[in-house]
């Protein structure tokens, strides 16, 4: 018992959290001993309740286990080793960033750590729960140490030390014991203090907002339901089978069947739980963030606005409780404070308004566009069709509506205009298409093509599933070029990979997600479990898993691919490959494909957008890479300021570009962008360059070899590449 007694006697001070720390210390002596945290009898001075599981839990739990081991795609049994995955990914969950445990509470846990996955197979909840409440318990008193350390007064903390602080702990090595524990955590407020001292905040504000902050999160851990235990237990246990496989309690599912109709009104952004933060995973295409355009991918929230109130912080909250707080009336504004994603510390943050509304259907909806390119005394005209979703209005199309709305029949309409209009060539931009109906994916390319295999799906027991285009018209048959990046995703893979297979068009841009799964919810009798249930395979047989599409021409993306991506995500199912199907090539592009990546690159050199792109890219990469950041008032400061005239050289020469005045100051740029964000009718008039790119390829393919203009080309069209 003496590591419990020592444990009990961190402070040398009366603290917020003494009476906390006897009941923690009773708990750990209960772990030791191989007792029950939740059938003991807590000193009735705690004011933290340790959960329980239920019945109703133990038999779901049963029901997952089995559903795992028998129905998923990846064939993976409940073994040992498993147990120590699990434990080490629910740790992950509850102490991402290892701030609330030590290196002594880790070898006291480390005999449940065998027995995990036998407990699972059978509904004993019991060893997770006591993880889940001693974690809670170390919660509380971190934060009760934190609202110790803010009472004594910021003016005890010194910034004028050589001291630094790691950005990302989650791989850093556990703190030794408690009083490591004390020391990170002065450095972690000296770290908030700065970021808000940077931003202009007087400290009085300071002291107010850090003790809302902790406030809050120490009135959650106290209000910790059986739920929340049970569903960060059974995301750990799910997730070892793959990232898209997880549990959602019954409050949960009701919030993902509202998403899934499109019913909710609110931002549009689709977020999830990372340590203490809530991030932006995608925004919904058509939705308020979206058209708003400031919130972005990977951006973290860590505070929440009604209008006329005061800023709620939302750091350590739950995510349905972030939802709730962010849902809310049509018409109505909510401001988000985030740390953006490409933020090099803490103390970089913006303010967004965005006003709530339903997600339209319409609003999802593929668009066109005509550029003229000017080469060499010719013009070219590109028509560039923009397709944020995959989309099909499936209530209109059961009610036999023969005008719905669907992917396919808006992107035959707008060919069929752009061919009226005499274009050269198309450019389908699916650019930040994060996926949707498989159907329309294959329907959609079926209006490039005669018929023919598109996709296949591969379940569990190894049958494969071919979808087929089974209409031999062609919508299209001229030069075709596909645009993509890091977010396209999912049914974007498949028709970009298709069209790529079939030698159709040439696919340009960055790397795509790699989302190549297909997932099924079943219900259970509590809560239901998203399962991955098959994959997807190109008609060449590799998968869009893991690997996503490689585009044939590449050009760089800000995205970080080490936090976005399939292959950034722990236990993604890999990458395989099966056998081909009998598929049509139409154009072999290996003979031009050199000379084209030749002449992309020759533009982009000479290209002061992209000279620009690859600078803001760097930057980007450096602030990545930084693993600490000064405490020091001086250096940190010295560092925000190189920060904000990188920032600001970059924009005045984009401005330059455009032949606009530069902006004299950090805070004029931002102002103008919220007052662009904010006007939603506003237009750029620029066109974005990597559109412009795609066509320069498009006709540099024209221009190098007559059997591509006489391949790909429509007839009505072949004059005049014959002419040339």
């Amino acid at each position: 018992m003496a590591i419990a007694e020592k444990l009990m006697q961190r402070h040398t001070k009366p603290s917020r959290a003494s009476r906390v720390g006897a009941c923690t210390a009773l708990t750990l002596s209960l772990l030791m001993s191989g007792m029950s945290v939740a059938q003991a009898k807590i000193d009735d001075t705690a004011v933290y309740q340790p959960v329980a599981p239920t019945i109703d839990q133990a038999r779901a739990n049963i029901l997952i286990a089995r559903q795992l081991q028998f129905t998923h795609f990846r064939n993976l049994g409940i073994s040992d080793e498993l147990s120590g995955d699990v434990f080490d990914a629910y740790l992950k969950y509850l102490d991402g960033q290892r701030i609330y445990l030590s290196q002594q509470d880790i070898d006291l846990l480390a005999k449940a750590k065998s027995r995990l996955g036998s407990a699972l197979k059978t509904g004993q909840l019991q060893p997770g729960f006591e993880i889940y409440n001693l974690v809670q318990q170390r919660i509380i008193e971190r934060l009760q140490f934190a609202l110790n350390v803010i009472d004594n007064g910021l003016d005890e903390l010194d910034f004028n030390t050589d001291e630094r602080i790691r950005v990302d702990r989650s791989k850093a090595d556990w703190e030794p014991d408690q009083e490591a524990l004390d020391a990170l955590w002065i450095k972690r407020i000296k770290n908030a203090v700065l970021a808000q001292r940077l931003n202009g905040t007087e400290d009085d504000t300071i002291k107010d907002n850090l003790r809302r902050r902790y406030e809050g999160q120490l009135k959650r851990a106290y209000q910790a339901r059986s739920e929340d235990a049970f569903q960060a237990y059974m995301n750990a246990f799910a997730g070892m089978w793959d990232p898209h496989t997880s549990y959602f309690s019954p409050r949960t599912s009701e919030n993902f069947n509202i998403n899934m109709s499109l019913s909710l009104e609110g931002i549009g952004a689709v977020l999830q739980s990372d340590n203490e933060y809530t991030k932006v995973v995608r925004l919904v295409p058509g939705g308020p963030a979206a058209k708003q355009g400031q919130l972005q991918t990977a951006d973290r929230i860590i505070s929440v606005a009604q209008e006329g109130e005061k800023p709620v912080n939302v750091i350590g909250w739950r995510l349905d409780e972030v939802v709730d707080l962010i849902r809310g009336p049509r018409n109505s504004t909510v401001t988000l404070e985030v740390i953006p994603a490409n933020a090099a510390n803490e103390s970089v943050t913006r303010t967004i308004a965005i006003s709530r509304d339903e997600v339209k259907l319409e609003e999802q909806s593929a668009s066109k566009d005509i550029i003229e390119l000017d080469r060499s005394g010719e013009t070219y005209r590109v028509g560039v069709i923009t397709i944020p979703t995959f989309y099909a209005d499936f209530q209109a199309m059961q009610a036999g509506d023969p005008n719905y709305k669907s992917t396919t029949r808006d992107v035959r309409r707008l060919l069929d205009d752009l061919k009226e209009q005499g274009v050269d060539g198309v450019v389908m931009d699916l650019r930040n298409n994060g996926g949707g109906a498989l159907h329309e994916a294959n329907d959609l390319v079926g209006l490039f093509i005669d018929k023919g295999p598109t996709v296949q799906i591969r379940n569990a027991n190894n049958d494969v599933q071919i979808l087929n285009d089974e209409d031999p018209s062609v919508a299209y048959d001229g030069p075709l070029v596909v645009l993509v990046n890091r977010m396209s995703a999912s049914a974007s893979e498949i028709f970009a990979g298709a069209i790529q297979d079939y030698g159709r068009g040439l696919v340009v841009g960055s790397q795509t997600f790699g989302k190549g799964t297909v997932q099924a919810v079943r219900p259970l009798n509590h809560g239901q479990l998203k399962i991955t249930q098959s994959k997807f395979y190109r008609v060449s047989g590799g998968s869009t898993q893991h690997k996503g599409v490689i585009p044939d021409i590449e050009i760089p993306s800000r995205v970080d691919t080490s936090r976005i991506g399939e292959d950034a995500l722990d236990h993604a199912l890999p990458w395989d490959q099966i056998e081909a199907v009998p598929h049509t090539r139409y154009y072999d592009f290996s003979g031009v494909i050199d000379e084209l990546r030749k002449r992309h690159e020759a533009r982009f050199s000479a290209s002061p957008e992209f000279s620009l792109l690859e600078q803001e890219i760097e930057f980007l990469t450096k602030q990545r890479e930084m693993t600490y950041v000064s405490l020091n008032m001086d250096e940190r400061k010295a560092h925000h300021e190189q920060i904000e005239r990188t920032r600001l050289t970059i924009a005045n020469a984009r401005r330059e570009l455009r032949g606009e005045e530069p902006f004299k100051t950090l805070d004029e740029l931002e102002q103008w962008q919220d007052e662009q964000a904010a006007d939603l009718d506003s237009t750029d008039e620029e066109l974005d360059f990597v559109i412009r790119e795609g066509g320069h390829i498009m006709a540099d393919l024209l221009e190098l070899d007559q059997r591509t203009a006489s391949i790909l080309k429509p007839a009505q069209f072949a004059a005049k590449a014959d002419a040339r």
